[in-house]
């Protein structure tokens, strides 16, 4: 059963674009922004590289179920963004789906290539092909993310078409922009910023 006020949740692919999109949602909605991955590094205290290789994907993963489970727990809605392997824990995907609107950002992983080629904060992305390991993390993520979404958003389509399209997503479960609308033509972040 969702709550009366869900948060707004941005799932997806590394590097999709979810901390972007993420931030500029909540000043559309004029929420409160948390990106996952950011407050697992406060609670850890470390970069999430660094806790990978000292502690293991299974620690990690407890980690992120835990502040997950900390930040839709709280009472104000949230745009959050998460990590792109929040999916795989079930605990995870109940939470997402019980306490959020959830939007699935999808792209082809050639594109995200583009954008992760060169950085070197994604541990599961440090191999020697990393399109092939892009193309199998998919593959194993994309029914979880399908399964827990309640939107899928097209997001090599530029950042205007993204909010157009989320906004309309979003209206469908009655919730609306805080800031005004903008005029089609000049719909972009800066039509929303505030006033």
């Amino acid at each position: 059963m969702r709550t009366a006020t869900p948060h707004i949740a941005l799932i997806g692919m590394p590097a999709i674009g979810k901390t972007t999109v993420g931030r500029k949602l909540a000043r559309i909605y004029a929420r409160p922004f948390v990106d996952l991955d950011h407050a697992i590094e406060e609670s850890i205290g470390c970069s999430i590289a660094e806790y990978f290789e000292r502690m293991g994907e299974v620690a990690f993963r407890d980690a992120e179920q835990r502040v997950l489970a900390e930040q839709v727990a709280r009472a104000e809605p949230l745009v959050l963004s998460t990590g792109g392997g929040v999916v795989l824990r079930e605990a995870n995907r109940a939470q997402l789906r019980a306490q959020c609107h959830v939007l699935y950002l999808t792209a082809k992983p050639e594109m995200l290539l583009r954008r992760v080629r060169n950085d070197r904060t994604r541990p599961l992305l440090q191999v020697a092909d990393p399109l092939k390991r892009l193309q199998e993390l998919y593959d194993a993520r994309h029914p979880f993310y399908s399964e827990t979404a309640d939107h899928a958003i097209v997001a090599d389509a530029g950042m205007r078409h993204i909010l157009q399209t989320i906004e309309q997503a979003l209206k469908t479960h009655g919730i609306e922009p805080v800031l005004p609308a903008c005029t089609s033509d000049a719909r972009s972040l800066n039509c929303h910023s505030p006033l």
